[in-house]
C-alpha cells in the first residue's frame, strides 16, 4: 500500500530514483528549501511500504484576484512505479489544497509540448490547453500551460484558451 506525506528535508537525499527521466526538470537544493518553507502543503511524497520514494509533486499558490491559483511546479513518478494512477493521485492532491486550503480559480502546470503521454494524462484529469509558451524549456523546446478550472471559477474564465502563443520572456499569469 502506498503511502502519501508530507516530503522532509532528508527526502531530497533519496529521491534520485524518481528524478532519473528525461521529462523532469530538476533543481537545486536552495530552489527545494525555499518551496518546503513557503508552501510546505503543496509537498507530497508518494512512498512504498518498504519505504522508497514512488513519485512526488510540488507546488505552490500565486497569482491575484481572479488569477490565485495553485500551480504545478512537478510532479513526477519513478519508472517502476509508473500506470498505477499515482500521478493522478499526487494531482488529486494538490488540487484538494488548492481548493480547499487557498480557495483559488484554478490549477495550472506546464509540460512538454513533446511529452504526448503526460498531456494525454492531464487531459484526461480535465485539465485543458490554455496557451502555448514558446522556448520554456532550455533546449527552446516550447511548453504548454494546461489549467483545470476549480469551483470558485464558477464561469470557467481562467480556462479560456489564448488565441495566440507567449514567449516565455514574457510570461506573465
Amino acid at each position: 500500500m502506498t503511502t502519501f506525506r508530507e516530503f522532509h528535508c532528508d527526502d531530497l537525499l533519496r529521491f534520485a530514483n524518481i528524478n532519473l527521466d528525461m521529462f523532469t526538470e530538476t533543481y537545486n537544493f536552495g530552489f527545494y528549501f525555499m518551496y518546503m518553507a513557503k508552501w510546505p502543503e503543496y509537498i507530497t511524497l508518494a512512498e512504498s511500504p518498504a519505504g522508497r520514494p514512488m513519485g512526488y509533486i510540488w507546488g505552490k499558490a500565486e497569482g491575484e484576484g481572479e488569477s490565485w491559483h495553485g500551480h504545478v511546479t512537478a510532479v513526477t513518478v519513478a519508472s517502476e512505479y509508473r500506470r498505477i494512477g499515482l500521478a493522478q493521485q499526487l494531482m488529486g492532491i494538490l488540487e484538494a489544497v488548492s481548493e480547499n486550503t487557498h480557495d483559488g480559480y484554478f490549477v495550472d502546470l506546464f509540460v512538454r509540448q513533446s511529452n504526448n503521454s503526460a498531456i494525454s494524462m492531464y487531459k484526461k484529469l480535465g485539465y485543458s490547453i490554455y496557451r502555448t509558451v514558446l522556448q520554456y524549456y532550455s533546449g527552446d523546446e516550447d511548453a504548454y500551460d494546461m489549467r483545470k478550472a476549480l469551483p470558485r471559477d464558477v464561469e470557467k474564465k481562467s480556462i479560456i484558451p489564448l488565441p495566440h502563443p507567449v514567449k516565455a520572456s514574457d510570461e506573465t499569469d
